[in-house]
């Protein structure tokens, strides 16, 4: 019985599987120190803020209790992207035997390739959400401002002015962090969790992190940061930030960075009749994105 081209096709797919998923796994999932993931199920998802209520007023003897009303502030909207790549392998290479050479070589490129994708576009609110930049949350105005409007005013989640990595910016970020309010001006919890920098600032990350006593210092003074347990979880090095100097803290304000999840990554193979070429193909659907920017506090550094 001859062997057809699909029964070809069907004994080169495991291999190709085999390798991609190898290659695919091998990468350190960078966005996952900065998103909070959930599924999603349509073209979209949005997420609305709500406001809650004023500061409770004093009732006078015999006069009527003061009524409030929550509403909504804004939306932020999540539109799924369809990430793919693939590529084709010739009838005639499968005949000369180079199957093995052609496609674990460009199996490996592929997997590289769909995971870079998405490191990059994890990055892209962070890069492009700085004051200068062009991505905005659902309150219209940049992810990192000093302009978040509220219903009572404004808040921050950056440095007034734009400074490099040091004690001094650290705890001014930290500072500003604890004085966060919600929409109505009420004063929340808010802490630093972790801290996202680009591997140009890990040196000087580890002496404010891991120094007993204040950096570059020859006074006997204890590293406040340090001691006082300030971001718990220490910094995590972001290798596809490309601002050098940016530097970002995760807070513990929930529904802050998201990632949403459509499809997840999925193979596929196929043999063209025409011209016996074998066609592989990987893709997915995801989207980047922040609801609440309380959640995430910047700077594009000096």
């Amino acid at each position: 019985m001859a062997i057809s081209r699909a029964q070809l096709v069907k004994e080169l797919e495991p291999g190709l599987n085999a390798l991609f998923g190898l290659e695919y796994k091998r990468y350190e999932n960078q966005h996952a120190e900065i998103y909070v993931q959930e599924s999603s199920d349509r073209a979209f998802e949005e997420e609305v803020m709500l406001s809650g209520f004023a500061n409770a007023d004093v009732k006078a003897e015999g006069q009527g209790i003061s009524y409030d009303e929550a509403q909504e502030t804004f939306t932020a909207r999540y539109t799924n992207e369809t990430i793919a790549l693939a590529f084709a392998i010739t009838e005639e290479a499968i005949e000369d035997n180079l199957y093995d050479r052609i496609a674990s070589r460009y199996t490996k490129a592929l997997a590289r390739s769909m995971s870079n994708a998405k490191e990059v576009k994890a990055v892209n609110p962070l890069i492009n959400g700085l004051p200068s930049g062009s991505f905005k949350t659902g309150d219209a105005v940049t992810l990192f401002s000093t302009q978040h409007p509220t219903i009572a005013g404004v808040f921050s989640n950056t440095l007034a002015t734009a400074a490099d990595l040091n004690e001094t910016s650290m705890e001014q970020a930290l500072i500003d962090i604890a004085a966060m309010t919600d929409e109505r001006g009420l004063k929340i919890a808010a802490k630093g969790v972790k801290m996202i920098i680009p591997s140009n600032t890990q040196f000087t990350a580890e002496r404010l992190f891991k120094s007993q006593g204040r950096v570059g210092t020859a006074d006997n003074d204890i590293n406040a940061t340090k001691s006082m347990g300030m971001i718990p979880q220490g910094y995590r090095v972001n290798n596809f930030l490309t601002d050098t100097d940016a530097w970002y803290i995760i807070t513990d304000v929930p529904n802050g960075m998201k990632m949403f999840n459509r499809a997840p990554l999925t193979t596929a193979m196929e043999g063209d009749f025409d011209t016996g070429n074998v066609r592989y193909k990987a893709r997915e659907r995801y989207v980047f994105g922040c609801s609440d920017p309380r959640g995430i506090y910047g700077s594009p550094g000096a």
